[in-house]
């Protein structure tokens, strides 16, 4: 996916980042960057709250990000979107983390609203959750910006959105919070039956609108057709017909377990040797609340059984709003 200078982006003129590396405006990993980057930032307090239905409004601004490092890849999101009628949201996620980044496995989070997400134990944060209100939010990390010193959970700000009412405010506060220049390269996925949209954290803050379909995603654009590991997964995931929950559910929990082969190559699960895929997570956020499905493979789902952990979903999902 190309970015051209000046490219009109929901009526607003963005322009690029200025590059100093061989090729231009690729989604990738250039080796340096301009300090002065244009981001979005929401409008004054006087602006109407945005409705679901309604794109929130921005305005052009300056962040400041730090030069990229080479990192591994951090996690790997399947994304299906407004697909299946009684099922609006089905996800399948992969965590890559240090193994021995200590975590806590998903349970009901204390607080209004009700959530349920993995919390990491370092910081703080968590990497995907639900709220009672049937929000979704995860996170990824990206690898064009590695952010300030002393930069600011990423997991933490993902925590956050689980405590907004709806996807819209949750984009809004995680674009409003990305603009600020205080966490290393991130993309925020926030949905629900209404409203889907991608926060980038990377060169500049970017909200783009998901629309019905499957999204992929790892640590750069969704949907990157230059992305090699997005385009293995989604034949793996298309080779079946994903129309319903069940199909979703069983088809990605073998894509998402598969080992690669002998030289290293076709595989999803990540084993460095300090490093790689630590849990596994498949939802499915249905419109009736007793099918919501939960479930969760503390390890490499190649190893590890996935745990059933939909009643705790659907006892949050059933909390009076």
């Amino acid at each position: 996916m190309q970015v051209r200078p000046n490219q009109s982006y929901r009526g607003v003129s963005c322009a690029l980042a200025k590059r100093y590396s061989k090729g231009f405006a690729t989604v990738g990993m250039p080796s340096v960057l301009s300090s002065s980057l244009w981001a979005r930032l929401p409008l004054g307090e006087d602006r109407a709250p945005a409705q679901h239905n309604q794109r929130p409004a921005w305005r052009l601004g300056q962040v400041f990000r730090f030069p990229p490092q080479s990192v591994d890849p951090m996690c790997l999101l399947a994304f299906q979107y407004r697909c299946v009628d009684n099922a609006p949201i089905l996800v399948a996620h992969n965590r890559e983390e240090l193994f021995d980044r200590p975590t806590q496995v998903p349970r009901i989070q204390s607080g209004k609203p009700r959530s349920v997400c993995g919390i990491d134990r370092k910081a703080g944060g968590t990497w995907l959750g639900v709220n009672q209100h049937g929000l979704f939010a995860t996170v990824t990390n990206r690898s064009d910006v590695i952010g300030p010193p002393k930069a600011r959970s990423r997991g933490v700000l993902c925590r956050e959105l689980l405590t907004f009412v709806d996807a819209a405010s949750a984009v809004e506060h995680a674009a409003t919070e990305l603009a600020t220049g205080r966490y290393a390269g991130a993309n925020y996925v926030c949905a629900d039956p209404d409203y889907a949209a991608v926060v980038y954290g990377g060169e500049r803050v970017e909200v783009v609108e998901l629309q019905p379909g499957l999204h992929l995603l790892t640590n750069g654009q969704i949907n990157n057709p230059n992305d090699s590991r997005q385009a293995f997964v989604r034949r793996l995931l298309t080779l079946q017909k994903l129309d319903s929950a069940v199909a979703f559910l069983a088809v990605a929990s073998r894509t998402f377990s598969r080992k690669p082969d002998s030289a290293g190559r076709r595989g999803v699960i990540i084993a460095e040797e300090d490093y790689g895929t630590v849990s596994s997570t498949l939802v499915s956020l249905s419109l009736k609340t007793q099918n919501a499905v939960f479930q969760y493979a503390p390890g490499p789902p190649s190893s590890k059984s996935y745990d059933d952990l939909s009643a705790l979903l659907r006892q949050v999902l059933s909390t009076d709003k």
